[in-house]
């Protein structure tokens, strides 16, 4: 009884000794230790403070790009705004031009009609001119032949016979049949006058059209040009305004994932700084321990 009494105290005895080494040992390691996280921790804090600096600079950066892309995106879309506009104005430009084109068509088709008709008139006078002219001609030789007449008839039957008197009311008759026909000559004249002034109006009427209908022209196919172009610098308007949007988002979808990170830093960061603060308490702690264990042994 007493010999196993005395081999259970020796076994305490022993492990209680143990156990003292095993304090003293963890106590002497727990100064380098501590050190070492603490080290740590100063250094994960240091790199939370720059992870947290740059995700801010990104984050900020983004905003900015953010703040860029909406002012891009209203300027895109004031400019389809203009554009739009501007393709009206066109449209209305080319409709007015098409129907400026039309009414000169029609003015230069209706300037060709009246041009031809007094043509018409013209080679019309000019027949009836050269018709009267014929008959005046013929009447001026019937006079000539009736004064002939008349002088033969004097000769041969004297002054007052009934064959001069004939001749006389032939050649009066004529004479009559001369004015007439000289009136109509000088009718005639001035019929044709008149038809080529007509004429020459028409077709300074008709080279003023021309000369309309080409500006006319020109003018359309220019506002076609603006159009186009126009059209083609909304439609470029349009891409930018879907490309600025398309970066809007990208942006705020890379702002929030800053922020997300910044906010990961700022936790990271109370962390470290948590555990910090635990490490200093737990050296301030065990300094005074490590002081007295000499006193111990």
């Amino acid at each position: 009884m007493k010999a196993k009494k005395i081999i259970v105290r020796s076994v305490l005895g022993f492990a209680f000794a143990g156990l003292l080494v095993t304090g003293a040992a963890a106590q002497s390691a727990d100064p380098t230790s501590q050190r070492q996280d603490i080290q740590q921790d100063k250094k994960d804090i240091r790199q939370d403070k720059k992870d947290l600096k740059t995700d801010r600079a990104d984050r900020n950066q983004d905003q900015r790009d953010i703040n860029q892309d909406k002012r891009d995106i209203n300027k895109d879309k004031q400019d389809i705004r203009q554009d739009n506009k501007d393709i009206n104005r066109d449209k209305q430009d080319l409709r007015n031009d098409n129907r400026d084109i039309t009414n000169d068509k029609d003015d230069l088709a209706k300037d060709r009609a009246d041009r031809n008709a007094n043509q018409r008139d013209i080679n019309h006078d000019k027949a009836d001119l050269s018709r009267d002219r014929a008959d005046r001609n013929a009447d001026q030789r019937d006079i000539n032949r009736d004064k002939q007449d008349i002088q033969r008839d004097e000769q041969k039957y004297g002054a007052n016979s009934s064959e001069v008197k004939a001749g006389e009311k032939d050649l009066r008759k004529d004479r009559a049949d001369l004015n007439a026909d000289q009136r109509d000559i000088n009718h005639d004249k001035a019929d044709l006058s008149k038809d080529r002034a007509d004429r020459n109006a028409d077709q300074r009427d008709i080279n003023r059209d021309k000369a309309d209908l080409t500006k006319d022209r020109a003018d359309r196919n220019k506002d076609v040009k603006d159009l186009r172009a126009d059209r083609s610098e909304r439609n470029s308007d349009v891409k930018d305004l879907y490309k600025d949007q398309k970066d809007l988002g990208a942006d705020r979808k890379d702002r929030n994932k800053d922020q997300k990170d910044i906010k990961k830093d700022n936790k990271d960061l109370k962390a470290d700084r948590k555990d910090l603060r635990q490490d200093k308490k737990a050296t301030a702690v065990r300094k005074p321990k490590l002081a007295a264990a000499p006193r111990r042994r």
